[in-house]
């Protein structure tokens, strides 16, 4: 009894794992080429095992569309100009 009680929790403990690393890559898409106007947050998150490269989601907001999170690609030229402009943007405290 003991042996299936720990092979039940074994199980689901492994069930709980594989679900959470499913969450933790969200970009399978690359988003759209963006104004730097509209951003209105930037979060850089690291390279987990299971995801190939780091993840850059930008959060948008148009009149039109309102707020919008978006996944870019680290090895465009627009997105590494992204970064280094919204670094010199927050450093001036806006």
């Amino acid at each position: 009894m003991k042996l299936l009680t720990a092979a039940l929790l074994l199980l689901f403990i492994a069930m709980c794992l594989a679900s959470a690393e499913g969450v933790k890559c969200k970009c399978s898409r690359k988003g759209p080429k963006i104004r730097f106007s509209n951003v209105r947050k930037l979060e850089i998150k690291p390279r987990y095992p299971f995801c190939v490269e780091e993840m850059i989601i930008v959060t948008l907001w148009t009149r039109v569309r309102g707020e919008q999170q978006h996944c870019l690609n680290p090895k465009r030229q627009n997105t590494i100009r992204l970064l280094k402009w919204y670094r010199v943007w927050k450093e001036k405290g806006r």
